[in-house]
């Protein structure tokens, strides 16, 4: 519509344009040389703005959630909150400011393509507006700041911000004599709002962590939101059991998540040995997998949950599961234990950290863990079939034959709870 708008302005000059081109071409061939040259203009115009508007998007859910970077923790969180703040704003701007000026570009270069005398004259006016795109590409990554997934492929520990905010746990509750005495850690990734899922959590399976022989703790990451941090605060000055590292708690940093688990286990719990990663969706039957650790606690060097092969990356955008070519361009995954729950050997949780740090980051926290670094130390990764790691039905025979079910809610962890007590409940 532009090109059309402008030519019509322009009436007086089209004539003088059109001349040159009369005498080197045929009216079929002008007719075909101006549908190319207007569907190129419209994919330029098309491009960039999907581009800034794709940008745009990126940075405002930055704001929202929090997304993988390095933080360098040498203020409060205040001044952290205000920085990031200002951060953010100025990206945005600068994106539309640089939006803003790409559209301006596009009508210059309207006219100048309508006061051009030639075919040649056409060509380089092209040529360089594409040179105008590739350079506005990459200035637009610059300018957006931290992504949901790192721009080009990155190790770990270029994201990672080693540390805990240890001042308001019970170390000691979790893990007595750092581990000497105990048999079973589990540590549990929650989300910071998921106030709801711990509670129900604490008040039913928990229970088991006031026994010496089991420590139990959740795993958290940090906030720019401050009156969720000082909720998050009072939650940990009563209970003592939220260890909470230094990146910033979202989807995208389930791997840091992970990694910051194996840090605290490797730092404060050396000697346990055995170790549950789960999720506070899921219910856990504790007096189960004490069972399975006493079939196999001689064994070593062993990650044990629900075992998948042959899992192809998914490529697709609109999947919470897409992982782009840039991070990982291999056809399939390796073997690896889903991230709902699976237990670990104490003995390689040290190895598990130091490798993790230098294995290039991908957000898949079970196929980053389980999968590629296990792979790279040469630990095994066992099927066992009582890790589920799904929902099922709630019957309680079915969930007592369970070690770990998945989507479970805070009311029915209540339910699951008092069926997988009731003496009364027999089951074949």
């Amino acid at each position: 519509m532009i090109i059309v708008g402008t030519i019509r302005e322009h009436r007086n000059k089209r004539e003088a344009f059109l001349c040159p081109v009369k005498k080197k071409m045929s009216r079929t061939q002008r007719m075909r040389f101006f549908t190319v040259f207007g569907a190129v203009i419209i994919i330029m115009l098309m491009y960039k703005f999907s581009l800034a508007k794709e940008i745009l998007s990126r940075t405002q859910e930055y704001s929202v959630t929090g997304l993988p970077m390095r933080h360098q923790i040498k203020q409060n969180v205040t001044n952290k909150i205000n920085s990031s703040t200002i951060n953010n704003h100025g990206s945005n701007r600068s994106i539309y400011l640089e939006g803003n000026k790409s559209f301006q570009s596009l009508l210059a270069v309207s006219n100048q393509l309508t006061e051009s005398s030639g075919i040649e004259d056409i060509k380089t006016i092209l040529r360089n507006q594409l040179i105008e795109m590739k350079k506005f590409s990459s200035s637009i990554q610059t300018l957006s700041g931290p992504s949901a997934l790192p721009v080009l492929r990155e190790l770990a520990m270029k994201l990672y911000e080693p540390g805990h905010l240890n001042e308001e746990i019970d170390i000691q509750k979790i893990c007595m004599h750092r581990g000497l005495s105990l048999r079973l850690l589990i540590l549990i990734t929650s989300a910071q709002s998921n106030f709801k899922e711990r509670m129900s959590i604490r008040r039913t399976w928990m229970n088991y962590g006031s026994r010496q022989i089991v420590g139990m703790a959740f795993i958290l990451g940090r906030t720019t939101n401050a009156s969720l941090n000082e909720s998050l605060n009072k939650e940990n000055n009563i209970y003592g059991d939220m260890i909470r590292g230094h990146f910033i708690d979202s989807y995208f940093n389930l791997t840091l998540k992970t990694i910051s688990m194996l840090e605290w286990a490797d730092t404060h719990c050396p000697n346990v040995k055995f170790i549950l990663k789960t999720d506070d969706d899921m219910f856990i039957n504790v007096p189960k997998l004490l069972d399975f650790i006493d079939a196999r606690y001689k064994n070593d060097r062993t990650i044990y949950g629900r075992l998948v092969e042959d899992w192809k990356p998914i490529r697709n955008r609109t999947s919470k599961y897409f992982v782009p070519y840039k991070l990982y361009n291999g056809w399939q995954y390796p073997p690896f234990t889903t991230g709902p729950a699976y237990l670990l050997t104490g003995d390689i949780v040290h190895e598990l950290y130091v490798q993790s740090l230098n294995t290039y980051y991908i957000q898949l926290e079970d196929v980053f863990i389980t999968g590629f670094v296990a792979k790279r130390l040469k630990i095994r990764r066992e099927h066992a079939n009582e890790f589920l790691n799904s929902r099922i039905s709630l019957r309680p025979c079915k969930i007592r034959n369970a070690i770990s079910v998945h989507k479970i809610k805070p009311r029915e962890q209540y339910h699951l709870w008092r069926d997988l007590l009731d003496s009364t409940i027999k089951c074949k």
